[in-house]
């Protein structure tokens, strides 16, 4: 009996020690409920917020005909944007509202992880604008590379697309509509100038020549040679007469309209435009600098950096950056120097690049051709390649151009311009071919996936077809993001099997130090009083890149400061974030993943690209 009890009184105890079934049971069934509770309060919340940004999305772009023109919709199709002073303040305000309206009727906290992105972009770009406000009259509005006096053209020939008598009534309105936002810029840079904002004198010579370009040729003179928008009407018209939409006293009557509109309204707003930059390029300094010395400069200065970057990095930081950057790519470029076997200095090895004739296309029509024909070879090579690096792919197709005779320069950065989000305009890759001595061959690889696949081609268009976030998101754009992205391409395209030739492979780190000098001539410009001919001495000490294109470029940062500053510090992220990626997950690193992390979710801050890596490596795990 003795054995017996305290047998007994152990079997109690570890009775008590057992799971009460049904207890646990129900405790289990409470925390699945649970959790299924949450997961449907976040799909309500997100699907609702998501239907809020649709909603306000189509507001915006309701604002801008150009923008809806972009996307490829033809609302608003006569119309351009008003680019009056009040309507950015009451566009700026618009935004205000809406985010108050944003923080007030929605829990932050009951949102997706994604949600929670679109969310924090919304609010980074109203107060990214609100932050700029401040700073209104310190850009400059015309400029030679930036400006509607070049644009307006463009966008009419290459983006409005005329497929029936009411696109070429809308196109022609649109030419009056372009006379009007030509005369209310040219006002506002009137009025900047009265502050001492004046962009230097080669600006006013570049916007002279591009608007002086537009109004040669006839309808406006005797000239045999047809101005570049007249032209083009002539060839919107045609076009309709073959496809037999229209009978050739329509035709006639389009034309007539189209003569009018040019004559009436496009020609004396362009003569306005060239008769003040030519009397008030006196006022110009000879010696062009940055733009520190306008008032309130350094500060401007400061807020385009980060607008640029979307980093608190400071001038002096993004400059010392840049002095390690080009440090490193040196000692690589000493490395092929000694690969292809040539004995001299490197500044000699920059010499024999820049003057070797196997280097350069013929500056002749048969030249220009090849240039595309070789960048078409380069993408297609890559094309086949992308399966192994990416899940997602663009939809869209890609081509190469010439850019057109009224706005190339010689020596200017090749460009990128989107197509429309359902395809029917492909993207484009531009290339200005009218000085061939300024085009290496051995960057043109580099700058063809820099532009191209896997650039911003593959970037923009993965971006403007994604489904799965709000399209205020497929359409956002953040330089340090893009171009970030275009330049981390170049060197992924060298992982990927190209750059065969040691001198490619050269001209890819050309194109890349080019990035760093960058860094430390815009900071130098604009942060440390350079003056535009210390700065392509700077660029020349660094390089191979040909005398005009350096000129070129040094212009190109002094009318826009910051923006050249992106594309280094935002390649530098994303191998950060790579790096990081690869350390955390080891073996379960997967490099198609990582690619649609970064792309999948369209252009967003750095910040936030970090958080949605991170979100990913986490899901990985």
């Amino acid at each position: 009996m003795q054995k017996i009890l305290p047998l007994l009184g152990v079997a109690a105890l570890l009775g008590a020690c057992q799971p009460d079934t049904q207890s646990i049971n129900t405790e289990k069934s409470t925390a699945v409920e649970t959790v299924a509770q949450a997961e449907q309060n976040q799909t309500t919340e997100t699907e609702r917020l998501n239907e809020w940004f649709a909603e306000k999305f189509e507001k915006q772009l309701q604002m801008s005909p150009i923008w809806m023109t972009f996307l490829g919709r033809k609302e608003k199709y006569d119309q351009i944007d008003d680019m009056s002073e009040a309507e950015e303040k009451r566009q700026l305000q618009w935004q205000a509202d809406n985010v108050a309206e944003l923080k007030k009727n929605f829990d932050y906290n009951k949102l997706t992880d994604e949600a929670k992105l679109s969310y924090d972009i919304w609010v980074y770009q109203f107060e990214l604008d609100a932050e700029g406000e401040q700073f209104t009259d310190n850009g400059y509005v015309f400029t030679q590379m930036q400006g509607i006096q070049a644009f307006a053209a463009q966008f009419l020939i290459n983006f409005h697309k005329v497929d029936s008598v009411a696109d070429m009534h809308a196109y022609n309105k649109r030419i009056a509509g372009i006379s009007t936002a030509i005369s209310t810029l040219l006002g506002r840079a009137q009025k900047r100038a009265k502050k001492g904002v004046r962009p230097p004198k080669f600006a006013y010579e570049g916007v002279i020549e591009q608007a002086q370009n537009l109004i040669t040729g006839a309808p406006f003179d005797e000239a045999e040679q047809e101005s570049a928008l007249w032209a083009d009407a002539n060839r919107k018209i045609n076009a309709l007469l073959t496809a037999q939409t229209i009978d050739q006293a329509t035709a006639d009557e389009l034309l007539t309209e189209s003569k009018k509109v040019l004559m009436n309204n496009f020609l004396p707003s362009y003569q306005a435009l060239v008769a003040w930059f030519k009397a008030d390029i006196i006022n110009t300094d000879e010696i062009a600098s940055g733009v520190g010395n306008q008032p309130n400069g350094e500060a401007f200065y400061n807020f385009r950096l980060k607008s640029n970057t979307t980093t608190s990095l400071t001038a002096e930081e993004i400059h010392q950056i840049g002095l390690a950057e080009v440090a490193r790519l040196t000692a690589e470029m000493e490395t092929i120097k000694t690969k292809v076997g040539f004995t001299g200095s490197l500044q000699e090895f920059f010499k024999h690049v820049d003057k070797g004739e196997q280097f350069y296309y013929p500056n002749t029509d048969e030249g220009r051709q090849g240039y595309i024909t070789d960048t078409e070879t380069y993408l297609a090579f890559i094309n086949e390649q992308l399966p192994m690096y990416f899940g997602i792919l663009p939809k869209a197709d890609l081509v190469v151009k010439r850019v057109e005779a009224f706005r190339e320069q010689d020596g200017a950065a090749q460009h990128y311009n989107p197509g429309t989000p359902d395809g029917t305009r492909p993207g484009v890759y531009y290339a200005h071919l009218s000085d061939m001595s300024a085009m290496p061959k051995n960057e043109m690889e580099a700058i063809a996936y820099h532009e191209g696949n896997p650039g911003h081609h593959m970037q923009i268009s993965i971006a403007q077809e994604l489904t799965s976030i709000p399209e205020f998101r497929t359409q956002a754009g953040f330089t340090a993001y893009s171009e970030g992205w275009g330049l981390y391409s170049e060197l992924l395209a060298k992982e990927m099997g190209a750059y065969k030739s040691d001198y490619s492979d050269f001209g890819r780190l050309v194109t890349e130090i080019w990035r760093a000098v960058r860094l430390v001539v815009d900071t130098g410009l604009h942060s440390k009083g350079w003056t535009e001919d210390e700065a392509v001495a700077y660029f020349k000490s660094k390089t191979p890149v040909p005398p005009e294109a350096i000129v070129s470029e040094v212009r190109r940062y002094i009318v826009w400061p910051g923006q050249a500053t992106a594309y280094k510090i935002g390649m530098l992220k994303i191998l950060e974030l790579r790096k990081n990626a690869k350390a955390e997950l080891g073996d379960k690193f997967d490099i198609r993943g990582f690619h649609d992390t970064i792309l999948g979710g369209g252009a967003m801050p750095l910040d936030l690209l970090e958080r949605r890596v991170n979100t990913w490596i986490a899901s990985q795990k």
